[in-house]
């Protein structure tokens, strides 16, 4: 039998989006560190996208370190087809990446893969190539809980075996856990259809009988934060979290470039003093709800840095009508980009608050940061996130449309003032900071466990 390689190699293996290639990149820096070698799969389509956004931006510097090699493999669609429907998009990964993933396996000696939730058929690489896998949910573990009680919710009859609400009541699985209203479950509303949400639900079940099959579940969070969720993961759960990227690396895991004007323009504010706004890289608005939030974030008097996307809206809004905006709260008011370098961003000493769409990984990077957060989720996790900031923390506020379904412009001003005058909120924010930092410092609880993995690891 040959000598294991003289350093662990692991394998990453993220869902094709924005959102779940960045932690599992942070991740690799942090093995990386520790000497650990990664194999990081990218689609040949993504990957093209970060190489063009490496070449560019606020926060490119330096190459990767020595320890991490990108590799990418096709996604089994053309180049120029249309990947925004995720579900016919993830149907035909398997198909396209097995084989590859295995070759790359065997040809590399790699023994363990790091494996996000999404892509859990890969699962079957662990018996058939002889590695064995850490599952990586890209969500919090609270969320990865509920996961795993889906089988328990159709049992109980609040969801119905096609991913229907039968008996929409709140669910709390634990007293320091969010509580959510069952249609607002995580995986509630991503299928449009009845086919659709029955496929979401049957993939919901399947994450749960893969845990079987995994080692352990490393997750993006932290033990003050999340301890009851975590002790719920029926596995060897390890909280490495919050993850962020080293200062000195390049930005191998965005897709668009950072605009380099960001941080000259918040050097020149006052501590405190702006608003930052992002929606994530999937979150699309109507030309209503971008106009509405523009006149709102206008009506506040607030310095304010918003970050929209090439494809955040759903209908064209308009370039005029964007650049319009632009002159109008130019001069130091308000800074409109296409990205930002977000970490870089909260932890910029004039930034007050983020309006957010609570993804995950902005509320993590929020929360190491002390920032207060304007709630305004979408889809998918969003609304649990949402109850951890608003309900269980308390470091943030909603933000509540009206009876037509539109958040107005004054709700917008309103809520942001609130936020911004409540001191609780503030000190309940700087509180979560300290928790966040110490636990990643040397001794804390995020990174023990990362040893721990590591240690695993090196057992091969």
């Amino acid at each position: 039998m040959a000598a294991a390689p003289p350093h662990p190699r692991v394998l990453m293996l993220p869902f094709p989006a924005q959102g779940h290639v960045m932690p599992l990149m942070e991740l690799s820096h942090r093995l990386a560190d520790h000497g650990v070698e990664v194999y990081f799969v990218n689609t040949d389509f993504n990957h093209a996208r970060i190489l063009r956004a490496m070449e560019g931006g606020a926060d490119q510097a330096g190459a990767l370190p020595a320890g991490i090699h990108m590799v990418s493999f096709p996604d089994g669609m053309a180049p120029d087809a249309d990947r925004s429907n995720i579900g016919k998009f993830a149907e035909g990964l398997a198909a396209a990446m097995l084989g590859r993933l295995e070759e790359l396996i065997r040809s590399k000696e790699i023994r363990w893969m790091v494996v996000d939730v999404p892509m859990v058929w890969a699962l079957e690489l662990a018996a058939v190539a002889g590695v064995r896998v850490a599952l990586f949910p890209p969500f919090s573990a609270a969320v990865f809980a509920l996961m795993t009680h889906a089988p328990k919710m159709i049992e109980d009859g609040i969801l119905d075996e096609d991913g229907n609400v039968k008996r929409n009541e709140r669910i709390q699985l634990s007293p320091k856990m969010p509580a959510v209203d069952a249609d607002e479950l995580p995986w509630s509303g991503v299928g449009k259809t009845p086919a659709a949400r029955r496929a979401v639900l049957q993939a919901v079940i399947k994450t749960g009988a893969a845990l079987a099959l995994a080692d352990s579940v490393v997750c993006n969070t932290f033990q003050e934060i999340e301890s009851e969720a975590l002790a719920l993961i029926r596995k060897t759960a390890l909280a490495v979290g919050p993850l962020e990227a080293p200062t000195a690396a390049p930005a191998a895991g965005h897709f668009w470039p950072g605009d380099p004007t960001c941080l000259a323009w918040l050097d020149a504010h006052a501590p405190g003093s702006v608003v930052y706004v992002a929606f994530g890289s999937l979150a699309v608005f109507d030309a209503t709800r971008i106009q509405e939030l523009a006149a709102g974030l206008a009506l506040t008097g607030r310095p304010f840095l918003w970050v929209v996307r090439p494809n955040f809206g759903a209908d064209s809004v308009g370039d005029g009508w964007l650049d319009e905006f632009r002159r109008r709260v130019g001069g130091g008011m308000g800074l409109v980009v296409g990205w930002a370098p977000q970490q870089r961003v909260l932890a910029h000493p004039s930034v007050a608050c983020f309006v957010t769409h609570c993804g995950w990984n902005s509320i993590v990077e929020g929360a190491r940061h002390g920032i207060r957060f304007l709630c305004w989720p979408h889809f998918g996790d969003q609304f649990c996130n949402r109850s951890y900031v608003c309900d269980v923390w308390r470091t943030g506020v909603r933000l509540r449309a009206d009876g037509r379904g539109l958040v107005t412009k004054e709700e917008v001003r309103d809520k942001l003032e609130r936020l911004l005058g409540d001191e609780g909120i503030r000190a309940r924010a700087l509180a979560l900071k300290s928790a966040a930092r110490a636990s990643v410092a040397d001794g804390g609880s995020s990174h023990q466990d990362l040893l721990r993995f590591v240690n695993l690891l090196r057992e091969q």
